[in-house]
């Protein structure tokens, strides 16, 4: 999801909840204490530069039971990191602690957002060594290729 997808979002919804992949929904006194652009340059195993430019937003669960996030809030603090600090619309990533500080993509169902996990992978496996995945085959295909096979004693050789 990219900046500009939450900003046409915010205003059809009355609440912002987030909620984990496993089901568990961020406590509703939630706050967003950072917005912020990241940029990442790195270099992969294969050696190829690369940069990576994300939209941060940090959510943290604070003791004050009765605070609530507003879309309207949501969306002024979005436009005013726009305004001051240049924030393009890029993807969004967004920092949650559970039981220690994870970064997560962000996707909307409809009623609200969902924190999908991040998985870490290889940018150049051709350059690594990392073996091609092999092809799953099951064993009931191979018995039904087998059926138009010549096999011992079925006279077709």
């Amino acid at each position: 999801m990219t900046l500009g997808d939450i900003k046409e979002i915010l205003p059809t919804l009355d609440n912002v909840e987030f909620e984990l992949e496993n089901g568990q929904f961020v406590p509703e006194h939630f706050h967003v204490t950072e917005i912020g652009m990241v940029t990442k340059n790195f270099i992969d195993c294969g050696g190829t530069i690369r940069k990576e430019e994300k939209v941060n937003f940090q959510l943290w669960n604070a003791n004050d039971d009765e605070h609530r996030l507003k879309p309207g809030k949501l969306l002024r603090i979005i436009q005013l990191s726009e305004e001051k600090l240049g924030i393009g619309d890029f993807e969004i990533e967004v920092e949650y602690q559970d039981t220690t500080i994870g970064k997560y993509d962000l996707e909307f169902n409809g009623k609200h957002f969902v924190l999908k996990n991040k998985l870490t992978a290889c940018l150049a496996q051709d350059a690594c060594g990392v073996p091609p995945q092999k092809q799953k085959i099951s064993l009931n295909e191979l018995a039904g290729k087998q059926q138009n096979s010549c096999s011992p004693n079925s006279g077709c050789c």
